[in-house]
């Protein structure tokens, strides 16, 4: 890797470690610049502006995210077990890297061609995750409608619909639980704490059942 690439994967890692540790509201310009040693005029010279910088940080966050679903899925054999583990590995990565993920979701980021400083929009690190959802709830459906044939799965809506749905719900339960709403409604950790593992896993399996139908219906 040469130097002015070294440099611009430096910026980035620091905005990585930052958002980290301090949460998205802590990456100016001034201060990764610092933290990476250098100029603070230096981060111009490969990313045009601020947001840009912002969108090269968040990528890396989908790239983790869809590294976390790979390995989660990789032993399961059916599509609803593939699509329940990538479900906890998505609201287990909201908790855990709240910053990142806040990040992630940003849609002035998302919706702006002008902010990738290599022509492409942080969009598009969006939407394989979103594409390989809609492929497990299409799988879903094909399977249930062999094993209950004429089920209700001929008049759902389409598997785009149900992910983006069942996405929302997800993202939701996230949200909600890091402001502290679902431990009152459902009596359970005080806020700031994070779920434990079968509270996890009966939330996400909820939200399943409710757009997929239980797995033994």
């Amino acid at each position: 890797m040469d130097s002015e690439s070294s440099l611009r994967e430096r910026l980035i890692d620091v905005g990585v470690d930052l958002v980290a540790s301090e949460g998205s509201a802590s990456l100016g310009l001034r201060e990764i610049a610092r933290r990476a040693g250098v100029s603070h005029g230096a981060p111009r010279r490969y990313f045009p502006t601020h947001h840009s910088l912002l969108s090269a940080i968040a990528r890396r966050g989908f790239e983790d995210l869809g590294a976390r679903f790979a390995a989660a899925i990789a032993d399961m054999a059916s599509p609803r077990a593939q699509l329940q583990a990538a479900a906890g590995v998505y609201v287990g990565y909201a908790l855990e890297c709240r910053g990142m993920f806040e990040l992630m979701f940003r849609h002035d980021l998302l919706d702006s061609e002008k902010y990738a400083s290599d022509g492409s929009r942080l969009r598009e690190a969006t939407l394989p995750l979103f594409d390989h959802i809609v492929d497990l709830v299409a799988r879903c459906r094909a399977e249930r409608e062999v094993a209950h044939p004429g089920g209700a799965g001929a008049s759902a809506s389409p598997p785009p619909v149900t992910a983006a749905a069942l996405w929302s719900n997800l993202h939701g339960i996230a949200q909600l639980w890091t402001w502290g709403s679902l431990q009152l409604a459902l009596d359970a950790e005080p806020p700031g704490v994070a779920p434990h593992g079968d509270q996890l896993d009966r939330l996400v399996k909820a939200v399943l059942d409710a757009h997929l139908g239980p797995v033994n219906a």
